[in-house]
């Protein structure tokens, strides 16, 4: 797809489907907004006079001017009431633009920036927002189609500001726009790929890939190096299956006094039946997103690469399936985890914080300054907080703001839940250090709890259970992954590196 950026008005070029976005108490008086051609405003206020389209969130309205003004066709997108309006605003109204531009079978879009001048949001911000609702929304997964969805691609997308001493911020915001979306996007495609076609050594072969692209280091650790690093925990939940297991490490810039080091950790589960504990059958499909924070990671490592900011950053992936064997895990086993601290396996299910407590000791290596884990890890966050965030654990209040500060902005929202005492009690075991499940309240926190005992550096846990997979297309996510994570990760790179 090729993005424009144009000085200009929008709705003055014949021929293009534009997007307008109006909110509630928008009466398009003269010269407002100033982005607009004036022809297609004098139509757009003939149409608002009719009193059917009132602005209101989620109301979209297909105009076809007919030579009252230039476009060949006008989506009107509602964008609410004006004082509530937010970065997820725009991104939103722009998601469910492109989305009906697909059903009319456009292939060009125009937009201008949504929510310039409100509330503070830099034209930056705006424009980046804007172009990420677009360009996430235009994501399809259809590779395994034999005769794939008839709809032309999105081929050419034109930014259209009227300032031209916002030249660069919008031009910078919309970079921005497309470098994120594109990781969140690698991401949906490397968690909606099933486990047959995406096992370990393919979600490793496919890091390398990307990493050749993005001028990143990468290191895949097969079976024989892992057992060298003694990694316990990662090749326990391995043995079950006859799928070898890979650690990958992906790594941008080098260590520095001048700057810090940042390392993600992503779940790499590419099909997670339970093992021995084996799950209910009942949407057991879905479990090949349970490699979702790895993905994740990737997809943000990809956007770190086009980014290159002022910081050294490490992705670490532990991967493996969880499957039932006559080798296989078993409750009652006990384990050594890469750490040298032993952990007595209650439940097999509870997998990726075994596979994270490896990952999480290794990157003690790198000396970091913050470390951030990604994992569809409980189904209780789901129940805690639903689909809308992902629940936040830490033991760094400064790391977990900066954290929770990049979720607002990318729309990637989280939620801060506790690591009190009372949770580390429910792991303790009689024969190990640690076991690996708790009771049966509050399955999200000990979880947390459990990984809390492999850190000893400021550490984020963010379990994304709950919005890493959509059971039903949202504004700008169709059915399935939703690349939950990445962009909160991109962001936060972003705000750090700026400092």
């Amino acid at each position: 797809m090729t993005i424009d950026v144009n000085l200009g008005r929008i709705g003055s070029d014949a021929g293009t489907t534009v997007i307008v976005g109006l909110f509630e108490d928008d009466q398009l008086e003269e010269g407002t907004p100033p982005v607009l051609d004036a022809s297609l405003r004098r139509y757009l206020r003939e149409i608002l006079a009719l009193g059917d389209f009132k602005g209101k969130k989620h109301q979209m309205v297909v105009l076809y001017p007919h030579g009252a003004a230039p476009p060949q066709r006008a989506l009107l997108i509602g964008l609410g009431d004006r004082n509530l309006f937010s970065l997820e605003t725009a991104r939103r109204a722009s998601g469910r633009a492109v989305s009906q531009a697909f059903r009319l079978g456009t292939t060009e879009l125009t937009t201008a920036v949504h929510g310039l001048d409100l509330h503070g949001f830099s034209p930056e911000a705006c424009a980046q927002a804007t172009v990420e609702g677009i360009l996430l929304g235009a994501y399809r997964y259809d590779r395994y189609k034999t005769t794939p969805e008839e709809r032309p691609p999105l081929d050419r997308l034109t930014v259209i500001f009227n300032q031209r001493s916002r030249a660069e911020s919008v031009q910078n915001g919309v970079e921005a726009g497309r470098i994120s979306a594109a990781g969140a996007n690698l991401a949906r495609d490397l968690s909606n790929a099933p486990g047959n076609d995406l096992p370990p050594r393919k979600l490793a072969s496919k890091a390398r890939e990307m990493s050749k692209s993005y001028d990143l280091k990468c290191e895949i650790l097969t079976r024989e190096n892992i057992t060298k690093e003694k990694m316990g925990a990662l090749l326990a939940v391995s043995a079950g299956s006859e799928e070898p297991p890979r650690f990958i490490v992906l790594e941008y810039g080098e260590p520095s006094d001048d700057y810090d080091t940042i390392v993600f950790v992503g779940k790499g589960i590419t099909f997670d039946s339970g093992g021995i504990s084996l799950k209910p059958g009942s949407g057991m499909e879905e479990m090949k997103h349970d490699m979702s924070g790895a993905a994740a990671v990737v997809g943000a490592m990809r956007a770190i690469g086009e980014m290159k900011p002022p910081l050294h950053v490490v992705g670490l992936i532990p991967s493996s399936e969880n499957l039932p064997d006559g080798k296989a895990l078993k409750p009652g086993d006990i384990i050594t985890a890469y750490s040298g601290k032993t952990i007595e396996i209650i439940n097999t299910d509870a997998e990726g914080r075994l596979v994270l407590a490896d990952a999480l000791g290794y990157a003690d290596r790198y000396k970091p300054a913050a470390v951030i884990d990604l994992a569809t890890l409980t189904g209780a966050c789901v129940v805690a907080l639903g689909h809308a965030a992902s629940g936040m654990m830490g033991n760094d209040e400064n790391l977990m703001t900066r954290v929770r500060s990049a979720g607002d902005t990318s729309g990637e929202r989280v939620w801060p839940l506790p690591l009190w005492e009372e949770y580390h009690d429910e792991i303790k075991s009689h024969i190990a250090d640690v076991k690996n499940t708790g009771g049966r309240w509050g399955g999200a926190l000990t979880a947390g709890a459990f990984l809390e005992k492999f850190v000893d550096y400021p550490w984020v846990h963010l379990d994304i259970a709950g919005p890493a997979y959509s059971e039903k297309a949202t504004d700008y996510c169709p059915q399935g992954a939703t690349g939950a994570g990445t962009r909160l990760l991109i962001q936060m790179i972003r705000d750090w590196g700026a400092q």
